[in-house]
């Protein structure tokens, strides 16, 4: 079992950049892939990024290709999302998620995973 809790959001200018952490307790996260899932006011939630516990491989939504990185300190404990280039579209509330597999399927399931973080607010002017 592993708990989250997010933090790193807040209101951002259009261009500017975050980044967003997760940090577990419990079983070390390295033993999980992790997520990050996002959701807009009135939207589903939708899949932004992951990284697989087996081999640290990554994949990322096709709207934040190339703008985010998700990376894993496993000495911390903690999951990070580094988001560049921010654009008003970016705009939700972002939820880091633990699966316990060494290798996601395919990774932008919700189902997928086991555990969530309560969720952290980026807001992004125009």
């Amino acid at each position: 079992q592993v708990q989250l809790v997010e933090s790193g959001g807040g209101l951002v200018q259009a261009g500017g950049s975050l980044r967003l952490s997760c940090a577990a307790s419990g079983r070390a996260v390295s033993s999980y892939s992790m997520g990050w899932f996002r959701q807009a006011q009135g939207k589903e939630r939708d899949f932004v990024a992951a990284i697989n516990w087996s081999d640290s491989g990554t994949r990322y939504a096709d709207s934040v290709s190339g703008r985010f990185t998700i990376s894993r300190d496993n000495a911390k404990n903690t999951v990070y999302l580094q988001m560049n280039s921010l654009k008003p579209e970016d705009t939700a509330v972002y939820y880091c998620a633990a699966a316990s597999t060494p290798y996601l399927r395919r990774g932008s399931r919700i189902n997928e995973y086991d555990y969530w973080g309560q969720g952290t607010q980026v807001t992004v002017s125009s």
